[in-house]
């Protein structure tokens, strides 16, 4: 490879790395963010862990949400943790 080349190449490089580090640096502020959000949530008197729960919930589809539904229950029934056999 030429030098012209390898300063093309390296010129990419750190181009990429520099986006990645940009991006990186935007994603610990929008964590920041989501965390002060939890912790004001917190602060109202709602449960972050189930607030999370929703959020994760709200991501996916009624037809997943009712697969991983019948799924938990069928292995809380296995468990002896609920009476009723799930329905299929």
């Amino acid at each position: 490879m030429s030098d012209a080349a390898h300063g093309v190449a390296r010129d990419q490089l750190r181009a990429f790395v520099e986006r990645i580090e940009r991006l990186e640096e935007e994603k610990k502020t929008i964590a920041d963010d989501i965390k002060d959000v939890y912790g004001e949530a917190k602060s109202m008197g709602f449960d972050t862990k189930i607030l999370k729960k929703v959020i994760a919930l709200r991501k996916k589809d009624e037809q997943e949400r009712m697969e991983e539904d019948l799924i938990l229950d069928t292995y809380l029934h296995a468990l002896g943790m609920i009476e009723t056999p799930p329905e299929a």
